[in-house]
């Protein structure tokens, strides 16, 4: 990740990554499961061309008997759905100052589905963990180059939470195979966590004894200030709580234009942390809060909460802002914090509105 210049704008390059890349338009919060075609997509490098009759997943290491599978071995092991909201660790990234260069994501990249796959734990089991074994890597089909260098797309997990119980090796999405672009034919699913860690394409899983190196775990999706810093990799997704933006928008600006009186605002709320406790909004631009009410729509514990609040609009222009806060205590800063990657911005949302 590198800064923008003083007063430069969005790079061409970061156009061409926008161009690649998509996020939730953000009327389609009001899907409790999100279309596969409206699910925040992020491709770091090329969509692999994987023919399933010859895909292997390959899984070594520190274990005592590795594991070769097939795909059709995958999918005749026992399967568990997870309904799952994924967010990507950028998300917001274009929104914090300094400018930081890489995909501009705004507040959209998120989505929830429901994921279909087999429980990876089983497999460290049948393949027999060694002694000294602390961390596991996992690695994508996907190449490219990155720090100067060629490499495949890879991150890990600690052994602990590569263990649990709801982390899967996921081969369908929403009910249908995994598409090319979200990771077909497997790709790894860890539920609570920024999107980084489930690994799409995936084909190798590795076992170690020691902390994983590789680019997209030393280097990249970590917070850190400066560039000489250690800083500390991505782990569980922070809450927020997003708005589906009410009326109609101005084609340009986005602002939203809405008629005056009675005016239902309705969003979701997420976190890594656990449950959703409260949502509270804000029709002035920060000065009152009031809390919204919460419906669980979905049978998960990772998957986002609606939220709604009535709201009687009256004219004028409006600044619409909207907070959550989970079980564990987290809440959503007013302001973001800026990093060198620009991650984690789970800054609240802020919605403009003209009132008729």
């Amino acid at each position: 990740m590198t800064l923008a210049g003083s007063g430069e704008g969005i790079s061409r390059e970061e156009l061409q990554l926008a161009a690649r890349n998509h996020g939730l338009h953000l009327e389609a919060l009001c899907y409790p499961i999100t279309p596969v075609g409206l699910h925040y997509l992020l491709i770091h490098y090329d969509i692999p061309e994987v023919d399933p009759g010859e895909y292997r997943l390959e899984l070594g290491g520190r274990v005592s008997r590795p594991l070769s599978l097939s795909l059709t071995e995958i999918q005749a092991r026992p399967a568990v759905e997870l309904a799952v909201t994924m967010e990507c660790a950028g998300n917001g990234r274009a929104l914090i100052e300094p400018h930081v260069v890489s995909q501009p994501w705004l507040q959209e990249a998120v989505g929830t589905a429901r994921w279909r796959g087999t429980p990876l734990r089983p497999l460290f089991r049948e393949a027999g963990l060694e002694d000294g074994a602390v961390e596991v890597a996992f690695a994508g089909l996907d190449q490219g180059v990155e720090g100067g260098e060629e490499q495949r797309f890879e991150r890990s997990l600690p052994l602990t939470d590569a263990m649990r119980p709801d982390v899967l090796l996921a081969y369908e999405m929403n009910g249908l195979p995994l598409p090319p672009q979200h990771g077909f034919p497997l790709r790894l699913l860890v539920p609570g966590w920024y999107g980084m860690a489930s690994v799409k394409w995936l084909s190798e899983i590795t076992v170690l004894d020691r902390a994983f190196a590789g680019f997209q775990q030393a280097h990249s999706y970590r917070l850190r200030k400066q560039e000489d810093e250690e800083g500390v990799p991505l782990g569980r997704i922070l809450p927020r709580a997003l708005m589906a933006p009410p009326g109609v928008p101005e084609f340009l600006t986005r602002q939203r234009v809405v008629e005056a009186g009675a005016c239902l605002l309705e969003g979701r709320a997420w976190s890594g942390f656990g449950g959703i406790e409260s949502v509270d909004v804000s029709p002035d631009g920060g000065r009152t809060w009031s809390p919204a009410e919460l419906e669980h729509d979905l049978d998960s514990p990772w998957a986002w909460t609606a939220w709604s609040f009535e709201w009687d609009a009256p004219p004028g222009e409006h600044d619409l802002w909207c907070r959550a806060r989970d079980e564990a205590g987290n809440v959503q800063p007013l302001k973001p914090e800026w990093n060198l990657g620009g991650y984690a911005n789970n800054a609240v949302q802020r919605v403009s509105v003209l009132v008729r």
